[in-house]
């Protein structure tokens, strides 16, 4: 009997104009029409929209398409949800392959006809590369409901909160010997003053009383084991053990939420600044230590009558870090309001790069402040200000010397206390957190989301979340929805009850494996182990990411990549060289 013959539909998005504005998509639709095995070629304005999918869908019945191909942007954008529009017209997911002519093609070209010429070469290898895909079955593994939580400050214990509510049992794992994080530092918050106290003490309670909640202090976790569905975890009591609180309890969970905050940036390592050296220098948390005792004043225990607060000390800064922490302008703007409502005949100065009021009421908050007789001096972040001790004659403690930038004069300016807006960092042990969950950092040290836009709480490591400070600087609002946005992630897996898994890993084949064990020490993921008895290695498919790494790797030729096998990559290589043809048509009159 003569095999069937495939017919496949290849679908060209315009992105609007992201893709439209250089590649000539019309002319890659017809090109594509011409190539084997097509059956129809067609373009869409936004291919990813709803019409765009239900489109696909609908030619697949209609036409009987065995395979699909999609030119688009990224497949690690989109590629999800063009699977899923084969799903929804009963076609095996993995009957689709994607050509990226957004973020290879039409984002780094500005000649539009050899774009279009590159867009056409990445189609056609596209085509030819799929003729070889097979269908693959996902598999599903049971969920365990249990969850992981590290950290106890107001991210970590809104997660574990909204998780046990649903009814799921937590494991709260905190370093301290207290909940609350570095929000129980804080006096009040801006820009409403509310009680920072108020805000986590309803929590607290509720964190400790609650009956699916177990609190961990003064622990850690030390080895997170299995996948996603099925982790085993140590916590480990870590000082004033006794002899049963030395060994780890192992506890036995389905996801894990990573919620461990920040560090303030070390104010001694910007050495003109003089903390350390000169004691009325001050961190703004040593400010809230005052704040909270009612009393603002030096050291010596006077008023202060000059007091100047320095914004992004240790921020927007090429020597230190270039991220803007976000939370420091408002936080500058609140101690102005504290210290001039404790002593009215302070002067306040304000000396800052920009002032960043992004959140609910805070333009109306800088607003309030500016008619409050803050005195506020702009500086160049390349021409930062200098603090020095001032003179027997000056009727203050220190001078400053700030290049004012919309004056463009420099000033001095008397102070008798000065507060530094320390930045903040991402933790000491964060690299321990890391390499235990197996999540990626980025050069400063904070956690990778699997997407910053489109999964901004998952990891590339299935049932490992991350929420709060920990990703990087944000507000204590922005803090709690992305905590209850990871919770929510993972409640919609436990209701399932089974998680899916891709079927997209690498195989090992026995037969061949030497037992070398070059791929477990290579494999990213920790996704290969090693059988003793056997002598030979194997994949844990549930772990695998199908990175390739070991395929590459093998000196044995063992392993095999599904969905990325030597012919499918072959195949899509020789139709990249394809001689394609392009004319750019001729201008109407």
């Amino acid at each position: 009997m003569e095999k069937k013959k495939d017919k496949i539909g290849v679908y060209i998005c315009n992105c609007g104009t992201n893709i439209a504005k250089v590649v000539d998509a019309e002319a890659v639709a017809r090109y594509a029409a011409t190539l084997p095995n097509v059956h129809l070629a067609k373009t869409y304005k936004y291919m990813c929209s709803n019409p765009g999918q239900e489109m696909i869908a609908e030619d697949i019945k209609e036409n009987d398409l065995d395979r699909v191909v999609v030119a688009a942007c990224s497949p690690n954008m989109h590629e999800r949800t063009f699977r899923s529009a084969l799903r929804m017209a009963g076609l095996n997911q993995y009957m689709l392959e994607m050509a990226n002519i957004r973020e290879q093609c039409s984002w780094v070209h500005k000649d539009r006809k050899a774009a279009t010429k590159k867009a056409m070469a990445l189609v056609s290898g596209a085509v030819q590369r799929v003729l070889k895909h097979e269908a693959l079955e996902s598999m599903s593994v049971d969920m365990n409901p249990s969850v992981l939580v590290i950290g106890g400050g107001i991210a970590g214990m809104t997660a574990a909160l909204e998780l046990a509510d649903a009814g799921n049992f937590v494991h709260l794992v905190e370093k301290d010997d207290h909940l609350g994080g570095n929000i129980a530092r804080v006096d009040l918050t801006a820009p409403y003053y509310y009680s920072a106290v108020d805000l986590l003490s309803e929590r607290m309670t509720r964190t400790f009383e609650h009956k699916n909640i177990q609190v961990y202090l003064n622990s850690k976790l030390t080895e997170l084991s299995g996948f996603v569905g099925n982790f085993a975890a140590k916590i480990q009591k870590q000082n004033g053990l006794s002899e049963d609180e030395a060994k780890a309890k192992e506890v036995a969970i389905g996801n894990v939420a990573i919620c461990t905050g920040y560090k303030e940036f070390d104010a001694s390592r910007v050495t003109h600044y003089g903390y350390g050296k000169l004691p009325n220098v001050i961190t703004s948390f040593e400010l809230e230590n005052m704040l909270k005792s009612g009393k603002v004043e030096t050291k010596e225990g006077k008023i202060p009558k000059y007091v100047a607060i320095v914004h992004c000390v240790g921020s927007r800064n090429k020597e230190f870090h270039t991220y803007c922490s976000r939370v420091c302008c408002m936080t500058a703007l609140k101690y102005a309001h504290e210290i001039k409502s404790a002593n009215p005949e302070c002067y306040v100065s304000d000396v800052y790069i920009d002032m960043n009021a992004f959140g609910k009421g805070h333009e109306d908050f800088y607003r309030q402040s500016s008619k409050a007789k803050t005195l506020f001096l702009m500086y160049d972040k390349e021409n930062r200000p200098v603090i020095h001790k001032a003179g027997p004659k000056d009727d203050c403690e220190m001078l400053i010397e700030v290049h004012e930038r919309l004056s463009g004069e420099h000033i001095e300016i008397p102070a008798d206390l000065v507060v530094l807006m320390v930045g903040m960092e991402a933790r000491d042990d964060s690299h321990e957190i890391a390499h235990l969950t197996n999540i990626s950092q980025d050069k400063d040290g904070w956690f990778i989301e699997s997407h910053p836009k489109l999964e901004p709480v998952a990891t590339t490591t299935d049932g490992v979340f991350i929420a709060g400070t920990c990703v990087a600087p944000k507000d204590i609002p922005d803090t709690v929805a992305q905590a209850r946005a990871a919770a929510a992630r993972i409640l919609a897996r436990i209701s399932k009850g089974k998680i899916e898994i891709d079927a997209v890993f690498a195989e090992v084949n026995e037969d061949v494996c030497s037992g070398c064990r070059i791929c477990n020490v290579m494999c990213p993921y920790s996704a290969i182990e090693f059988d003793e008895e056997k002598k030979k290695s194997h994949v844990i498919s549930a772990l695998c990411k199908a990175c390739g790494v070991c395929v590459a790797a093998c000196p044995s030729g063992a392993i095999k990549g599904r969905h990325f096998t030597d012919q499918q990559i072959l195949a899509q290589i020789e139709g990249i060289f394809s001689k394609v043809e392009y004319s750019e048509p001729a201008e109407v009159s």
